[in-house]
């Protein structure tokens, strides 16, 4: 017994040890992270239970193929919230999908490009870089320091509602999850996540700091009631908004299946990460996002709510 009691001991101070140099401190520069910024995962505490489902749920998913290291294009733009702007994103985002995302893509030129999508969708999924902050790379204009590293995985999938069937969505629909100025003008109505594997019953909106075996993982899920008429909004928020707690839309907004992209990074252990932002927003994991652009087709959003509504894993 005085040996397992030692060996938890020794566990607990290695992982405190790490979480402290992660935390070390900010970038030189100011321009961050902070300390603040990071947490072990093994103290954040256990999720709450899903929404309860009922009769009508659709409890299926479907799941897409689009990519991981090696299939993945990068730029600093971002064609929805800052279109025709050459680095108008200020960061470098990760993109799978539609091979030709920029910040001048067309609704046209869009559904005419080629896919890292197994099945065909050109649909484009994107969302910031996440760098090691290791001195062995920086982004010069914007001040994003830091080596990037390629998701290990690349989850990408749509699943149900607990109370309800789900609709299709338009084609050249756009969403978005979380906000890249979330820090300094808070407004998103949805954060991003993060957790570890081995842990993923904590869920945390810091940046986690994983024991040693464990990959960093980074959960998007998109909002998920539109308002039936709108591909976008002067806001990029209010046309596609998330069900409550309950899983239920607000009045106005139908269900359609919910986007979760989910990455996982190995990140070395006692390695400080970050992912890129605005200058001003400080390397916050509070402001990360992803944003996603639909460009199936009729058969391949059918095929999606089919799969979905009728219980199954596709």
């Amino acid at each position: 017994m005085l040996a397992v009691v030692i060996a938890v001991l020794v566990c607990v101070s290695v992982l405190t040890f790490v979480v402290n140099r992660v935390a070390s401190g900010n970038q030189a520069d100011g321009s961050g992270p902070s300390n603040r910024d990071y947490v072990d995962i093994t103290t954040v505490a256990l999720s709450h239970s899903a929404a309860t489902r009922t009769a009508g749920a659709s409890t299926g998913s479907y799941t897409e193929h689009c990519g991981g290291p090696g299939t993945i294009h990068r730029n600093a733009d971002n064609v929805i919230f800052t279109p025709r702007i050459s680095d108008g994103a200020m960061h470098v985002h990760d993109y799978v999908g539609n091979l030709s995302t920029n910040a001048f893509s067309t609704d046209d030129s869009l559904a005419a490009a080629g896919t890292t999508c197994a099945n065909g969708d050109r649909s484009t999924f994107y969302w910031p870089v996440l760098r090691i902050l290791d001195g062995q790379g920086q982004d010069m204009v914007f001040g994003n320091m830091g080596r990037i590293l390629e998701p290990a995985k690349v989850d990408i999938r749509f699943v149900g509602s607990p109370v309800t069937h789900v609709v299709e969505m338009p084609e050249f629909l756009r969403a978005t999850v979380g906000d890249a100025k979330e820090l300094t003008e808070p407004r998103a109505p949805s954060l991003p996540r993060w957790t570890c594997t081995g842990y993923t019953d904590r869920i945390t909106d810091l940046y986690p700091v994983c024991p040693q075996g464990s990959q960093v993982v980074r959960i998007f899920e998109f909002p998920n009631c539109w308002n039936g008429t709108s591909l976008s909004s002067a806001d990029h928020y209010t046309h596609v908004v998330p069900a409550t707690v309950g899983g239920v839309c607000q009045q106005g907004t139908f269900p359609i299946a919910q986007l979760r992209i989910t990455l996982t990074y190995d990140v070395p252990f006692g390695a400080r990460y970050a992912n890129d932002t605005f200058p001003d927003q400080l390397r916050s994991p509070l402001v990360d996002h992803a944003d996603y652009i639909d460009v199936m087709t009729d058969e391949e959003q059918a095929q999606i709510v089919a799969c979905v509504n009728s219980g199954r894993n596709c």
